[in-house]
């Protein structure tokens, strides 16, 4: 039974309850975990405090550093073991859940070395004022975890955090959370010191609730659906403290008729197909330039025909989806636009010997999909690509900013002047040109814009995100 982790400490919940965890390959119950409340994390918050008035607040930032350093080390030493407990936790293929660990180390090894080089400078003002601006840590700052990418959500949220100074307060998705546990051993071993990082487990409206409601925090970071982010940011703005919100997305893919099709369509299965579609960035809407479109979808739909969605060890281009209730609510989109009439362009298959209690779902593909249809507007999070055509370079920008959401964009086009027009006119936080993602992405700036929350994660400027800047004004005159 995985317990909570305060203070340096494994404890049980305060009121000894427990939530199970299951396999979404099977279905089955595999573990249980604590079922924390605002007790926990008020036990959690206070040990956090603790931290920062003791070995964890006087230590430098290059001995932070060396402490994270040291965890990617360890991560990468364990990385076989940790992949295989992500992939049981998550579902996703094994490939895809090694690929997560080593991103998780990355995260460490980037802001271990970053820790100390985050400069203050010196602003030249009047005779006899010495003006230097620094920057501090918030204090305590709260972490909110979704399910799909645990691990590597542990070092793009709680790792620039703790190489700032901040002690951390993190409640992980009860969908999901079993690296984040091992990671906080892992940071004992590297020698973080004790209330520096502290996670309670729990449900959302429970744990969850109580930790952004909390007097004793300094700083919110949330990522999850845009309706659980207004509560969050709410719950911040109540206190007049900051929050970074991650909120998903419906990203487009436009293809432009003199694109290199050969390395688009193979991108853009993967950009879908990727942890069974549940992933904010995700490329989840296709954009075909309507003089390249029957051509083009006929390539797409052999590429979906041969896709397969099976167990882990299966290792194919899908696992299943993290719960009975997401795969209810994805196969709902998919019977919906059966129902009105968007035409099923392909489908996949679910892999021969897959465990009957599994989550899975078919790797889809429909289109043409009306523009003013939920599957052209709405986060599916799940493996469904919708085709919509568009006319000209002017019709594609109003289409790929048709939506609520604006996190990511890929353009195809061998045109240099149009990438560099495109691009600025996409709303969104990351525009990939003749590329989409680009591995681990951990020095890249990123979030999004419009309901895909704000602020950014990722790279030097998170580290940015997890300070506070300070004027200090020194006279030094007769």
């Amino acid at each position: 039974m995985q317990q909570h982790f305060i203070g340096g400490q494994w404890v049980a919940a305060a009121t000894g309850e427990t939530l199970p965890v299951r396999d979404p390959s099977t279905g089955e119950v595999f573990d249980q975990l604590a079922r924390g409340n605002a007790a926990d994390i008020d036990c959690a918050v206070v040990a956090a405090r603790q931290a920062l008035g003791g070995p964890w607040g006087l230590l430098t930032a290059t001995e932070r550093g060396r402490i994270l350093s040291k965890m990617g080390q360890i991560i990468l030493s364990r990385a076989e073991e940790l992949a295989q407990i992500e992939a049981r936790d998550t579902g996703k293929p094994l490939t895809q859940a090694r690929n997560d660990i080593t991103v998780a180390a990355r995260y460490c090894e980037f802001y271990g070395g970053a820790a100390d080089k985050v400069h203050g400078h010196q602003i030249p003002y009047l005779n006899d004022f010495h003006v230097v601006v620094m920057h501090e840590p918030h204090g305590v700052t709260a972490h909110i975890l979704p399910w799909n990418y645990p691990a590597q959500m542990f070092g793009r949220s709680v790792v620039p955090a703790l190489a700032m100074g901040n002690a951390v307060v993190l409640k992980p998705s009860e969908d999901a959370c079993l690296t984040p546990l091992m990671f906080c051993r892992i940071a004992q071993e590297a020698g973080l010191p004790d209330g520096a990082l502290n996670v309670v487990t729990g449900l959302g409206e429970e744990a969850g609730a109580a930790l952004t409601a909390h007097p004793d925090i300094n700083f919110v970071t949330f990522t999850g659906s845009p309706e659980v982010g207004r509560m969050v940011q709410k719950a911040a703005g109540e206190r007049l403290i900051k929050c970074v919100l991650e909120l998903g997305g419906k990203s487009p893919q436009i293809v432009f008729a003199d694109a290199d099709l050969d390395r688009a369509e193979a991108t853009i299965l993967k950009a879908i197909t990727q942890n069974a579609g549940q992933t904010c960035s995700a490329g989840s809407r296709l954009l075909i330039q309507e003089s390249i479109l029957d051509n083009f979808m006929e390539r797409v739909k052999k590429r979906f025909i041969a896709s397969r969605a099976g167990s882990p060890s299966m290792d194919l281009d899908c696992g299943p989806l993290i719960t009975a209730k997401q795969k209810e609510r994805v196969e709902g989109f998919i019977r919906r636009a059966i129902d009105s009439g968007v035409p099923l362009l392909a489908q996949g298959q679910v892999a021969d010997g897959v465990p009957a209690g599994g989550y899975y779902i078919a790797p889809t593909v429909f289109g043409p999909v009306p523009r003013g249809h939920e599957l052209a507007c709405d986060e599916v999070f799940g493996p469904v690509l919708s085709v919509i055509p568009f006319k000209d370079e002017a019709d594609a920008v109003r289409l790929a900013n048709a939506t609520d959401f604006g996190l990511l964009a890929g353009i195809w086009t061998r045109d240099g002047s149009r990438l560099t027009r495109m691009a600025k006119r996409m709303q969104c936080g990351q525009v990939y040109l003749n590329c989409y993602g680009a591995g681990g992405g951990v020095e890249l700036p990123f979030g999004g814009v419009k309901h895909s929350g704000h602020g950014r994660e990722k790279g030097f400027m998170s580290l940015e995100e997890f300070c506070v800047i300070k004027t200090v004004v020194q006279y030094h005159g007769e």
